[in-house]
């Protein structure tokens, strides 16, 4: 199929600070032909009606009432993200377009996370990193506080968890083998 024929799918950019990740948008290609912002707003009427999705990546491009009146032939906005709070759901769907998003497409690398950032707590990592590059003149000669304990298997770690996302985050830390020797507590809302 040839580009020409291809949906449009509207995006801020590609790679900088704020456009779609470079492979992302390569699979993108794939299956929709790429229309940036700045290429929509340099030719709206001929591109408005090219455009047929809208794929917002970390919550840009903004999708506004302005927005939608420009585009007749919308009917799609993906997000990339697990939440939809930053759309409003009511007013897009009053265009009659459908809003998808990836639910569970990151639970396991947020739960990841948060095993690391409980883990970095418990070591006093942040203080152990600064100590390596300021020396220990920095913490008033407090040279071994990273070193008070050796085990973390008695630990417990406690979580508080709102909505189905991460309920997810939470049964997939119940399967990780580092979780096996310390205990979870968690009040699932």
């Amino acid at each position: 199929m040839a580009e020409e024929e291809l949906p449009g799918v509207l995006i801020l950019d590609v790679g900088g600070t704020h456009g779609v990740l470079e492979d992302l948008a390569a699979l993108l290609k794939k299956h929709f032909h790429l229309i940036t912002m700045k290429e929509f707003l340099g030719n709206r009427e001929e591109m408005s009606k090219k455009i047929q999705s809208v794929f917002v990546f970390e919550c840009r491009p903004t999708i506004d009432r302005e927005l939608l009146k420009s585009l007749p032939n919308l009917k799609v906005i993906g997000n990339s993200g697990v939440g939809v709070d930053h759309l409003d759901l009511k007013m897009i769907s009053s265009f009659g377009v459908k809003v998808t998003n990836t639910p569970h497409a990151v639970a396991d690398p947020t739960a990841d996370i948060g095993m690391a950032l409980m883990l970095a707590s418990a070591r006093r990592l942040v203080e152990g990193n600064v100590l390596n590059f300021l020396g220990p003149s920095y913490f008033s000669g407090i040279p071994h506080f990273c070193c008070d304990r050796d085990d973390l298997s008695e630990s417990i770690f406690g979580m508080l968890l709102q909505g189905k996302f991460f309920r997810d985050i939470y049964v997939s830390l119940l399967f990780r083998p580092t979780v096996t020797r310390v205990r979870l507590l968690s009040k699932l809302c």
